[in-house]
């Protein structure tokens, strides 16, 4: 399926912020729908930092991207954010998990 940069933003900044949700909902208690303000913030920033991402069209995952723009804080957060909701993945959204572990073996 190619998709275009614009298709590619969206659909990164949707698994982005179901994965800060999952994570919100099982470390910070935060009801379904709604992250505490640490983990909004976070969104914010991964939503800002998406919207101005320039290796977009050739870049898989920001993981992998070889200049983070992310400050150093935040990418910790994030870190801990994917690792956290990664495996989770599974039960909340199966197609979305398999095609992340179908392109990281594409790596």
């Amino acid at each position: 399926m190619i998709q275009t940069v614009e298709q590619k933003r969206q659909a990164e900044l949707i698994l982005v912020r179901q994965m800060i949700g999952i994570y919100c909902r099982g470390r910070h208690k935060t009801p379904t729908g709604q992250l505490c303000p640490d983990c909004a913030r976070l969104a914010q920033l991964a939503a800002a930092r998406t919207a101005r991402c320039p290796r977009m069209a050739e870049k898989t995952f920001c993981s992998a991207c070889p200049h983070p723009c992310y400050p150093p804080q935040a990418r910790q957060t994030m870190q801990d954010v994917m690792r956290y909701a990664g495996p989770r993945m599974l039960l909340h959204d199966p197609a979305a998990a398999l095609r992340h572990l179908i392109q990281t073996k594409k790596l």
